[in-house]
């Protein structure tokens, strides 16, 4: 449970009652796009009628309006459907913040198709600059990535595509280099008689650099990579 110094009040009204709970306002941002537990985002498990009096909503209205007391139900309607109450200066944090989030997306999902390769995050940012983009703290990421890219692509070429490429990894650093991988979807995997890995992956295109920068890393330069294709 968060501080109640860093609290912020999330409001509602339904059935002509007035809610508001104490929440962290970046961990309700978040849990309006995804189901974390209430305990992770709430200051207080407590409904008001208003916070600032410490004022509680009564069980009849909570009944009326929701069905039922339990607080974790409340507060996940509250978030859902009510407003976070932001100050100026916690907006325009949540705002650069979800700014980079969308960058980062643009960066590790798209490429120049002149090129195929990916736009560097500071070219993006001021593509979304010039395109005049609003960013909305309140929406999610992918979301805004979506609405986005028909401006973007005015200033900016965008693929958004996947890579595939091949992986040979030597014998001596196949397993510790394994784990580079693990998480991208494999198109074929061979270990050979040597130890040594042969795999081909598919990744977002963007994604190519970090890959590669984290196998050399990890293999000492000895890992070799082929771009078969992009997609």
């Amino acid at each position: 449970m968060i501080s109640l110094d860093k609290a912020v009040v999330a409001r509602l009204t339904a059935h002509s009652h007035h809610f508001e709970i104490l929440v962290d306002p970046e961990k309700a941002m978040e849990a309006k796009e995804r189901d974390i537990p209430v305990g992770d985002w709430v200051a207080a498990e407590e409904v008001y009628k208003e916070a600032s009096k410490a004022e509680k909503a009564s069980e009849e209205s909570l009944k009326e309006a929701f069905g039922t007391t339990s607080f974790d139900e409340i507060a996940k309607r509250i978030i859902q459907k009510g407003d976070i109450q932001l100050t100026t200066e916690q907006r325009k944090e949540m705002q650069q913040e979800k700014k980079k989030q969308i960058i980062n997306v643009i960066a590790r999902d798209a490429v120049d198709p002149r090129t195929n390769m990916p736009h560097p995050p500071a070219r993006i940012e001021k593509a979304l600059d010039e395109a005049k983009v609003h960013i909305d703290p309140f929406k999610g990421t992918q979301r805004q990535v979506d609405e986005i890219v028909g401006k973007l692509r005015l200033i900016l070429p965008l693929k958004f595509a996947m890579a595939r490429v091949e992986i040979r990894i030597p014998a001596k650093y196949a397993g510790k280099a394994y784990g580079a991988i693990h998480g991208l979807k494999r198109v074929r995997e061979e270990w050979k008689n040597d130890g040594s890995l042969d795999v081909v992956v598919e990744m977002p295109a963007g994604m190519q650099p970090d890959i590669y920068d984290k196998l050399n890393s990890l293999t000492h330069g000895s890992v070799e990579t082929k771009l078969l294709e992009t997609i």
